[in-house]
C-alpha cells in the first residue's frame, strides 16, 4: 500500500522532501479550482477587483491551507507520512485566523451573507476533514457544498452581499464540477494504495487533470474577458 502521496502528479518532482511534501498538501490544483470558484460568484454581480482578491485569499487559506492540514490530521492512514501533528494544527490555526479576519472584515462592513456563509463553511471544515461525528459528514454531499457551491455565493456575497440568478448557475456548474472531481479522487486514490498498475488508474488522473485545469483556465479566460 502507498506509504504516502508523494508521487502524486500534483506534487512537484524536484526539491527535498520537505519542499515536495509542503507543496502537495496544498493539493494546488483543486485548491485553484476552489479560489475559481470564488472568482465565479464574483463575477457573476458588479464586482471590485480588490474584493476579488480578498475572497481569493480567504478560500486559498481556509481550503487550500487549513482543511489540507486537517485534512492529514483526521486522516487515519496517513496519507503525508509522518507529519508533526503540532505543525499541523499551528499552520491549520494560523490559516483559518487570516481566512476568518478576511471574512469578518467585509461581513461587518456592508456584506453581512458572509455570516451564514463562513458558519456553514466552518462547520464542513472540521466535520468533514477531521471526519467528526463518525465520518457522517466526510461525503461527497459535503464535499459539493463546501467546496463546490458555497465558493461560488461567497464570491458573491463580498462583492453585492446578494445571490443572483447568474451566481446560482455558476455555482450549480461548480456543483457538477466538484462532484466529478471526488468521486473521479475517490476511485483514483483507492488504486493507488493499492499499489495499481499505472494503466489501471490514468484514466481517473487524466479526468482530474482535465478537470482542475480545464476550470482554471477557462477562470482565467473569463476574468480576462470580464476585466479587461
Amino acid at each position: 500500500m502507498q506509504g504516502d502521496r508523494l508521487s502524486e502528479w500534483f506534487v512537484p518532482k524536484f526539491g527535498s522532501r520537505n519542499f515536495r511534501l509542503s507543496i502537495g498538501i496544498l493539493f494546488l490544483p483543486y485548491t485553484g479550482m476552489v479560489v475559481s470558484f470564488t472568482i465565479w460568484g464574483s463575477l457573476s454581480v458588479e464586482f471590485s477587483l480588490d474584493r476579488l482578491v480578498s475572497i481569493c485569499l480567504l478560500y486559498f487559506f481556509a481550503i487550500g491551507i487549513s482543511a489540507h492540514c486537517l485534512d492529514a490530521l483526521g486522516s487515519k492512514k496517513k496519507p503525508w507520512g509522518d507529519i508533526s501533528h503540532s505543525k499541523l494544527w499551528l499552520a491549520s490555526i494560523i490559516s483559518l485566523i487570516i481566512a476568518f479576519s478576511i471574512g469578518l472584515y467585509y461581513a461587518f462592513l456592508d456584506s453581512w451573507l458572509l455570516f451564514p456563509i463562513g458558519l456553514i463553511e466552518g462547520f464542513f471544515l472540521f466535520a468533514y476533514n477531521l471526519e467528526l461525528f463518525r465520518g457522517k459528514f466526510h461525503n461527497n454531499v459535503s464535499f459539493v457544498i463546501s467546496w463546490g457551491i458555497l465558493p461560488v455565493f461567497a464570491g458573491a456575497a463580498i462583492q453585492s452581499n446578494s445571490i443572483s440568478v447568474e451566481t446560482i448557475i455558476f455555482s450549480a456548474i461548480a456543483g457538477l464540477a466538484s462532484y466529478i472531481l471526488i468521486v473521479t479522487s475517490r476511485k483514483y486514490k483507492v488504486l493507488k494504495q493499492q499499489n495499481a498498475n499505472y494503466e489501471t488508474y490514468y484514466k481517473s488522473e487524466v479526468i482530474l487533470k482535465i478537470v482542475s485545469s480545464g476550470v482554471i483556465f477557462g477562470t482565467v479566460l473569463f476574468f480576462a474577458l470580464r476585466y479587461l
